[in-house]
């Protein structure tokens, strides 16, 4: 029987990163975690300090590994984008030829055509409207250039704005969970009327993991599964019923946003991703689901999940 080999996870620290590396113990006993500071996940794996802006450094993380997982989350800072990841794609891919690993990248979706967001799926035409956007089609058009290319075996595992069990970095856990589990209003971004869904991290995680060990998956873009879009009402709504409290909310229209942005960075850097809240936003998984018979969670045991966790 054929050993298996190491898979690791470039970019481990984060909330894909570690939900991923629970995951792909499905798979393998060897799995390398990554980053500028890893910590242990499943008690046994190798840990590798890296910068991943340095080829060499990319490189030698990924010496004798069957499977790369790129899942870095950078600052939600335009410049640190523009400077970092083109920078950092480069290298995974330059590294990944060189030892003829496998590179699973874990994307979101703000390369998109802001008119076509509903429904989106792996055939929306390319066409950011934000300085973000832009980053993200430049570093997906250099893995596909490399794929088409048969440089490499590589796919893009993309994902919805997300939400999950204890995640400290997803707009729906800060602005609808905690905000009402504080007794505060949630806040929502434009109009509560638009519809928007999220995937949820376990099902983003345990797909990744399906992809990356699929040999069929690769050369292709795959939407990660996503539950039904629901109205931001009713997010906010089944959130409070299953928190207890009730369901208030207080909505930021563009131009608070605008204005919030000339005292808070963050605030700042969220102007230009306005418009995917300004319209429905669906994100279509029917490709994924259809091919791997997955059973998503729903938006239901999704929120139960992220309650109970707490």
């Amino acid at each position: 029987m054929e050993e298996k080999k190491t898979q690791v996870i470039l970019g481990a620290g984060g909330a894909i990163g570690i939900a991923l590396a629970k995951e792909l113990k499905n798979y393998t006993s060897k799995i390398r975690l990554v980053g500028r500071n890893p910590q242990q996940v499943n008690g046994d794996d190798e840990l590798v300090k890296c910068d991943l802006t340095n080829f060499h450094s990319v490189s030698n993380a990924i010496i004798d590994t069957e499977i790369a997982y790129l899942t870095v989350g950078l600052p939600y800072k335009t410049e640190v984008w523009e400077n970092e990841w083109p920078e950092i794609m480069y290298n995974a891919l330059e590294a990944c030829k060189k030892h003829k690993t496998k590179l699973v990248f874990f994307d979101n979706i703000y390369m998109y055509d802001p008119n076509g967001l509903n429904p989106m799926n792996e055939e929306t035409r390319i066409q950011p409207s934000s300085k973000k956007g832009k980053v993200r089609a430049l570093i997906a058009q250099m893995l596909m250039d490399d794929v088409n290319a048969g440089n490499l075996e590589a796919l893009i595992a993309r994902a919805a704005d997300f939400y999950g069990p204890g995640i400290n970095n997803s707009v729906l856990n800060e602005t609808v969970f905690k905000t009402l589990k504080k007794g505060k209003k949630a806040n929502w971004l434009c109009s509560t009327q638009f519809k928007h869904n999220f995937t949820f991290t376990p099902d983003a995680a345990k797909a990744t993991a399906i992809l990356g060990n699929a040999p069929a998956a690769y050369g292709q873009v795959w939407h990660l599964p996503s539950a039904e879009p629901w109205t931001g009402e009713q997010w906010i709504n089944a959130f409070a019923k299953e928190l207890g409290v009730e369901a208030k909310n207080q909505v930021a229209s563009k131009f608070i946003v605008r204005l919030l942005g000339l005292f808070n960075p963050i605030m700042k850097e969220s102007v230009e991703m306005l418009y995917q809240y300004d319209r429905d936003y669906h994100f279509d998984s029917t490709k994924f689901e259809t091919a791997f018979r997955f059973k998503l969670t729903s938006n239901e045991e999704g929120i139960r999940q992220v309650v109970q966790h707490g």
